[in-house]
């Protein structure tokens, strides 16, 4: 009985952490020119901003896959 419960706990974890990357990344990617206009910074960082809210989404995207793939095998 516990061992289903804390499955369920780490698995809702992990899907609050998903979706707190989602919401920084797409904070990020909106917020990069103000932050680069902000700090005086070349526009080339304004770039790698976006490359990185990009990369936070590809991992966020494989790790929802990861979750869904995961809990396919759990209907019993």
């Amino acid at each position: 009985m516990t061992g289903k419960h804390e499955n369920d706990s780490a698995f809702a974890r992990q899907g609050r952490i998903v979706a707190l990357v989602i919401a920084a990344a797409g904070l990020l990617a909106i917020f990069a020119p103000v932050l680069v206009q902000l700090t005086g910074l070349p526009a080339r960082y304004e770039m790698l901003f976006y490359f990185a809210s990009l990369a936070a989404f590809f991992w966020a995207l494989v790790a929802a896959l990861r979750m869904w793939r995961g809990r396919s095998g759990d209907q019993g």
